[in-house]
Formats: structure tokens, C-alpha cells, sequence
């Protein structure tokens, strides 16, 4: 008798894999501002923090350069959170003014996810304006002209 074998053939990447992968999907086209609140005496800041720290990398802050961040550093036991305030279209859209996380037992990872699920999915979607041609289309969609001469 053999035993099936079951699962991934090889082991995954772990946690610094997985946050790399949520940090990919981050879109933030859909928020105005994020205001992360957290006082920093308190053990369940620690992955607001780091949560605060990813965001502000360039690749994501490119995904909209006019999103502010703003970080609020309390000293009186306020449990961390985040707020996510939309834009007036994805307001108007989703009949929501924030969205807001209460990041107290939550990891970093649980935190991307969360932002993945309910932010990046409320960014609007991008139509595509113009079609990039290569030279061997424009020379078949010509007037049959560009052939030598004799």
C-alpha cells in the first residue's frame, strides 16, 4: 500500500514572500488620503507600523502620486488604526466616505490583505486610449507603397 501524496511539491516562500506578493496588488487610484493613528508604547502598533512602512514605498505611492499619507502618533492607549478616505467618484460609486481598519490583533500580512480586499478593489479600472502599432503593421495597413522601386 503507497500513500497518496498531497499538497505543493515544494514549501512556499513564507511571510516575507507573501507580503511581497499582497504589496503587488496594492492599488490606491480609489483613496484620497490615509491617516494611520497609533500609539507607539503599544505592542499591537508595532504591525501598523510596518503596515505604514510598505505603503509609503515609491512603487506603491506611484500607483497614485496624489494619495496623501499621514501618520498620527497619539500617546493614549488608542487602540491603531487605519482610515482610508475615497475619492468623490468611488464615493459616489461605492456609498462610502472611508473605510476604516482597526488594526489592533492584526499582522502585517492580514492588514495587505484586508486593504487588498476592500481598497484596491475599489479603484477604477483603466481603459486603454491608444493601441501602439509596430512598424511591420503600419507598413501592412499602408497603401502598399513602401516596396522598392525599379
Amino acid at each position: 500500500m503507497s500513500i497518496k501524496v498531497g499538497g505543493a511539491f515544494r514549501r512556499s516562500g513564507g511571510i516575507v514572500s507573501a507580503i511581497g506578493k499582497q504589496l503587488k496588488l496594492v492599488n490606491l487610484k480609489g483613496v484620497q488620503r490615509i491617516t494611520a493613528t497609533f500609539d507607539p508604547f503599544d505592542e499591537s502598533a508595532v504591525p501598523t507600523r510596518e503596515f505604514v512602512h510598505h505603503l509609503s514605498a515609491p512603487k506603491i505611492s506611484q500607483t497614485n502620486p496624489t494619495c496623501l499619507l499621514k501618520t498620527e502618533v497619539v500617546c493614549d492607549r488608542r487602540t491603531p488604526s487605519i482610515v482610508f478616505q475615497l475619492i468623490p467618484s468611488v464615493q459616489a460609486e461605492a456609498k462610502l466616505k472611508k473605510i476604516e481598519l482597526s488594526s489592533a490583533n492584526l499582522s502585517t500580512l492580514e492588514l495587505l490583505k484586508l486593504c487588498n480586499k476592500h481598497v484596491s478593489a475599489l479603484a477604477p479600472k483603466e481603459i486603454a486610449t491608444s493601441v501602439v502599432k509596430t512598424k511591420s503593421e503600419k507598413k501592412a495597413g499602408g497603401a502598399g507603397g513602401g516596396g522598392k522601386r525599379r
